[in-house]
């Protein structure tokens, strides 16, 4: 059974202007990726991953194609709708953690849920499930300063998830941890992509990342290389 698309991409094409000289990042991506996903983007630097990314987040706008997210057309939206829409839709984890730093790990977690303006009791309960899954239920009162490294990023990634959106974009998530702990996060985070069904997608350079995806997409100068990409199991 095919799965459902969350993400596709048709003809994107991502040009910029660099004193005069067209350059061209991301040149003409046909992308389709299904609902529950676990997938890593890889490529050498340069090759257009963040670009790519940026253009799927709808936190760029693409030079030419569409963008379409969960069955709505995200490439052709602006403003509060576009804002609304990825708050609504997508979770963010950054390499650098991205934690308030004034604010507990409860409400780091919560904050999203209280834009969308859901209940206080309702954004509580959902906090203190996801960080029963992330193995942080006993930190919820702590600031990240009082957190190590692996433990920011489990923050990350509970708030990413606790308000259910449709697609988890991980822009080089393993980049500050080491090996053990980079190992330990993404043992968690499949694990919660298989208890969830929800969709992940890596942009990443990690070993670590590549041999626990279950698809790898390899992007050289601004398009797929489909020779290179692989399914792991």
């Amino acid at each position: 059974m095919t799965a459902k698309p969350v993400i596709v991409t048709t003809g994107l094409r991502k040009t910029y202007n660099d004193n005069g000289i067209p350059v061209d990042a991301v040149r003409g991506i046909d992308f389709t990726l299904g609902e529950g996903e676990f997938t890593a983007i890889i490529g050498p630097s340069g090759s257009g991953k963040t670009t790519f990314l940026n253009l799927i987040a709808g936190l760029d706008t693409p030079t030419e194609g569409e963008v379409e997210l969960s069955g709505r057309l995200i490439s052709r939206m602006s403003g509060r709708e576009l804002s609304s829409y990825r708050r609504d839709n997508i979770g963010f984890i950054f390499q650098a953690y991205n934690l308030f730093p004034v604010l507990t790990v409860e409400e780091n977690i919560e904050y999203i849920m209280l834009l969308q303006g859901i209940h206080k009791k309702e954004r509580h309960e959902r906090v203190m499930i996801i960080l029963k899954q992330v193995e942080l239920a006993d930190y919820a009162g702590r600031l990240p300063s009082k957190l190590s490294g692996g433990q920011q990023q489990r923050v990350a990634v509970a708030r990413a998830m606790v308000s259910r959106p449709a697609l988890i974009i991980a822009d080089e998530p393993t980049a500050n941890l080491d090996s053990k702990t980079s190992g330990d996060l993404l043992d968690m985070m499949r694990k919660l992509n298989e208890g969830t069904g929800m969709t992940f997608l890596f942009s990443t350079h990690d070993e670590t990342v590549m041999k626990r995806a279950r698809k790898i997409v390899t992007l050289r100068d601004g398009m797929l290389d489909p020779e290179e990409a692989g399914q792991i199991q």
